[in-house]
């Protein structure tokens, strides 16, 4: 079937420009410029019309946890929901992460989040691989995953002693394992050594609300932790090393001078850290602000973070913005931890608008058009291993499209999202533009205000290495 897409404007890395997009199957066949390819005899089965819209690739978010289990609960989207919701706001893959604890086998881990997601996804996805047990096994299973599985990123905990935790030796070895085969360690920058003390010594005091999860993780604490393990990383001989979910400004500095330095190091935040902060969200009265327990934790508001982290994307010192989507219902999820936010499951949901709150960046002139789209959709391909098959508007590539409309507006909020979340982390905020139309491997998906797609649609995706490395 062949689908061509009229009269819009294509954003990429050259910048804007007006283009008709013709699509044969699940892949781009040509670029035309406007009116050429109808003036060229080109037949189609489909036209849409973009005009007065954006073309851009699809947006791919390279950091999501489908039911991920969390202190005694899963995170409430399934792979199914979870999906649907990322395709209705213009993502088109996703990159989730299978889990392996110390003590189990990483390849008994991975099995059990294919079978999670296998038939189930309405759009693409891969996995990263949570390295929760670094020994000699974890270790070995690491070179068989990115030769035959094609995962090519590992994560690593600074955070959660007793969970996810490695130390400064752990590091260093899966560091040491990554250098050798060109695969991309991911970590989670906190103290978290220094940050369980601090929570002891807070419900000590009887401070027991949502509030006090972000005062006891205070940004230095991600900052010391960024700062030694770009140490670990160069030690063990400039390790590609990506930092996920960054929100200080400490954290921020590291990062830009390991990379004026020429290392292998990058970031990426996440729109409730260029939003949200710890006073109007997670200092909420009462037992509200658990709805915005995440970590790390919003920053507070009088602080430079959120204006810092714009300025790092605008630099690229910053290079792609995630959601970290790890949605817990308030009821019956959340309340776990009243009168103890130790016990509040961390994070937030943002699947289905992180394509609209970065375009926020470019109506508000902080962002350019070219550098949204880099943040939300090439360089997270490029970053790991996916690129140019997803992440561009271009010959051969997946047509993973998604129609931009500038000039509407949408209100975020419960009542009308798609996640499978019985609040939003984002009611009432005001957006300027709006998804429009959906495409996945040629297949239109949303479309008209309705989602057309199907679980099962999404096929695995076997990565590459990173494209990034100096």
């Amino acid at each position: 079937m062949k689908t061509l897409i009229t009269g819009g404007t294509v954003v990429g890395p050259l910048g804007a420009t007006p283009t008709d997009v013709l699509v044969d199957g699940e892949t781009i066949a040509a670029l035309y410029a406007p009116g050429v390819a109808s003036a060229s005899g080109v037949v189609a089965d489909k036209v849409l019309d973009a005009t007065g819209k954006y073309v851009i690739p699809g947006g791919v978010d390279v950091h999501t946890h489908m039911q991920l289990p969390f202190g005694g609960t899963f995170a409430s989207d399934t792979f199914e929901t979870g999906t649907i919701a990322a395709a209705w706001g213009g993502t088109t893959t996703i990159i989730d992460f299978a889990v392996q604890r110390a003590g189990e086998v990483v390849q008994d881990g991975l099995a059990a989040w294919h079978a999670k997601a296998d038939g189930n996804c309405a759009i693409d996805y891969g996995f990263h691989m949570i390295v929760g047990g670094v020994d000699d096994d974890a270790l070995k299973a690491m070179d068989y995953l990115v030769e035959h599985e094609g995962i090519t990123s590992f994560k690593l905990f600074m955070a959660y002693p007793g969970v996810f935790y490695s130390d400064d030796g752990q590091i260093l070895r899966a560091m040491q394992k990554a250098s050798d085969n060109g695969a991309l360690i991911m970590m989670h920058a906190e103290n978290g050594i220094a940050i369980d003390v601090l929570a002891a010594q807070a419900l000590a005091r009887g401070q027991t609300d949502p509030v006090y999860h972000g005062v006891t993780r205070p940004s230095a604490l991600e900052g010391e932790a960024t700062h030694r393990a770009t140490v670990l990383a160069q030690v063990a001989g400039n390790t590609p090393l990506y930092f996920v979910h960054m929100s200080a400004s400490e954290a921020l500095g590291v990062v830009s001078a390991a990379r004026s330095a020429g290392r292998n190091v990058f970031a990426e935040t996440c729109p409730q850290y260029l939003y949200l902060t710890l006073e109007d969200q997670l200092g909420a009265p009462g037992f509200e602000g658990a709805k915005w327990v995440a970590s790390p934790p919003l920053r507070p508001r009088d602080e430079p973070h959120r204006d810092d982290l714009w300025r790092g994307l605008r630099t690229d010192d910053l290079a792609v913005v995630s959601t970290d989507h790890c949605p817990f219902c308030f009821k019956d999820q959340k309340e776990l931890g009243r009168g103890d936010f130790t016990k509040i499951p961390n994070g937030i949901g943002t699947v289905e608008h992180r394509v609209d709150l970065v375009y926020q960046g470019v109506a508000s002139g902080r962002l350019s058009l070219q550098r949204w789209v880099e943040t939300v959709s090439t360089t997270p391909a490029r970053m790991f291993g996916l690129y140019p098959r997803k992440g561009i508007v271009a010959p051969g590539s997946d047509a993973d499209i998604v129609i931009y409309d500038p000039n509407a507006t949408t209100t975020i909020g419960v009542a009308t999202h798609h996640m499978n979340l019985d609040h939003s982390a984002w009611e009432g905020f005001e957006i300027a533009g709006k998804v429009d139309t959906v495409l996945s491997r040629g297949t239109v998906v949303v479309a008209d205000g309705a989602f057309h797609g199907r679980a099962g649609h999404g096929q695995y995706l076997r990565r590459g290495l990173t494209q990034y490395l100096r």
